[in-house]
């Protein structure tokens, strides 16, 4: 087992890089998570035929994770910041694995929406420690690579989460039907989670301590804003989501004073945002985010309502948009050595024009499914430039003690941004669909999105010029 505590640059360089084998189980960490937002919903129409859901509990199987997860992101990280960070992803991924294991054997609607908040908070756990980690024993080059293939397993993970949910549902491996998406994750963990004690190297921020006041501070201010935006739309947004929304910025400009006072005990150290790349790079998360979860929403509404195609079906069409994702993001870094921050501006343009292609197939023909694959072999080639790079080029520059934070920082930029894209762009979907056909609804929605792809692309412009593998 590694033992190896790393707590400084010095150490940090003496330290020896951790191989292959590390880099991988950390990354089966990350793309098991994504997947698991994503999987979901293909098991939905089975899981309320099978548990006799109503409506209302439905949203929550699917919003329960997505709430937990950003919820409790930035509390994560500091946590591995505080008690190391190889210990808090370990915890993380065996508590992940449990939870899976719990929704798998779901006698009940209710007993399955615990199952996935559960999920939600070890995912909250784990995920910062893999940037936190790589951000701190890798460095140069190293780093670059390591970054870019963790934007490959998030990406992976959400683009093939439709297919090989469709795939495991259509397989009804043992009768188990719709249970299988979650207890796939079951033997992914009991092989990971040794794995991680053995090859990956602890390390933890020195002199660290928990600020329960800003945990609790930031948490609440967080689902004051995810909470309404995921539940707004269903329940026709009751006069308790526009309150919620409302006290999400006092609440956060409180957290935000506590943290200047809180001095080294702050959950999160505001001098990270003096750093441009870093807050550029948040908001940029936010947008791509926004374009990428709200896009594979409505994609799979029109495929499997608007087209009839089965999950399994809707899950082979995306294939087109991984194919795109993989061939891109496989050579995002060498993009990136010649374009430096220029390859998001490129990649979130890609996007657009991916999303603008596929709005003139839906809209004008509407004739075969196969005169979309062009356009979802572009969304896909954007997504991979953008999201392998990111998180290279927005932890550029933040010290090893605190790569943790950021990192959970970052990723709640990220699942924040897929919650609010989701809302807005759901809300342009139900809006025309209610007087239109769904191709009208989907030409709608990607209106919006490629919007979010356009301010991301001028966003890049505010970076510094510094190529992302020149980090060190």
């Amino acid at each position: 087992m590694s033992t190896a505590i790393i707590e400084s640059p010095a150490q940090e360089r003496a330290a020896a890089v951790p191989g292959l084998g590390a880099l991988l189980v950390l990354l089966t960490g990350t793309f098991v998570t994504t997947l698991d937002f994503f999987i979901v919903n293909v098991a939905i129409p089975a899981t309320q035929r099978d548990l006799h859901a109503g409506p209302a509990t439905i949203q929550f199987i699917v919003a329960g994770f997505g709430l937990a997860l950003a919820a409790g992101l930035i509390t994560g990280g500091r946590l591995g910041d505080l008690y190391g960070r190889r210990r808090m992803y370990t915890l993380g991924l065996s508590l992940f694995t449990l939870a899976s294991l719990a929704c798998g054997v779901a006698p009940s609607a209710g007993f399955l929406v615990g199952g996935r908040v559960a999920q939600g908070v070890a995912a909250a756990m784990l995920m910062p420690q893999v940037l936190g980690i790589v951000g701190t024993v890798y460095t140069g080059e190293r780093r670059a690579r390591a970054f870019n293939a963790y934007g490959l397993a998030m990406g992976f993970g959400g683009v093939f989460g439709q297919l090989i949910g469709g795939v495991l549902i259509k397989a009804d491996i043992a009768g188990l039907g719709w249970r299988s998406v979650f207890l796939i994750n079951v033997p992914v963990g009991l092989v990971a989670v040794p794995a991680a004690m053995r090859l990956v190297p602890e390390s933890r921020a020195p002199k660290a301590r928990l600020d329960v006041v800003g945990a609790l501070l930031v948490t609440a201010g967080l689902v004051l804003i995810v909470l309404p935006l995921v539940e707004g739309r269903q329940q026709g947004w009751p006069l308790w989501t526009w309150l919620s929304l409302a006290a999400a910025p006092f609440v956060l400009a409180a957290f935000a004073a506590y943290q200047r006072r809180a001095g080294e005990r702050a959950l999160i150290h505001l001098g990270l945002f003096r750093h441009r790349a870093f807050s550029v790079g948040a908001v940029i998360a936010v947008l791509s985010q926004m374009a990428v979860a709200s896009f594979f929403l409505i994609l799979a509404l029109y495929l499997q309502q608007g087209r009839g195609l089965s999950p399994l079906e809707s899950g082979l069409i995306f294939l087109a948009l991984g194919a795109g994702y993989f061939v891109s993001s496989s050579r995002a870094v060498q993009v990136a050595g010649r374009l430096g921050r220029q390859v998001l501006a490129v990649g979130a343009l890609t996007m657009a024009l991916g999303y603008g292609l596929l709005a003139l197939v839906a809209g004008a023909t509407g004739g075969g499914i196969g005169w979309l694959i062009p356009g979802l072999l572009l969304a896909g080639c954007g997504m991979g430039l953008v999201m392998a790079p990111l998180p290279a080029t927005a932890l550029t520059d933040v010290e090893p003690r605190y790569a943790a934070s950021a990192a959970g920082v970052m990723s709640t930029a990220l699942q924040s941004g897929g919650a609010i894209g989701v809302a807005v762009v759901g809300v342009v979907f139900y809006d025309v669909l209610g007087a239109a056909r769904f191709s009208a609804a989907f030409v709608a929605g990607l209106a919006a999105v490629t919007c979010f792809c356009l301010v991301a692309a001028a966003l890049v412009q505010l970076l510094p010029g510094r190529r992302p593998e020149e980090a060190n």
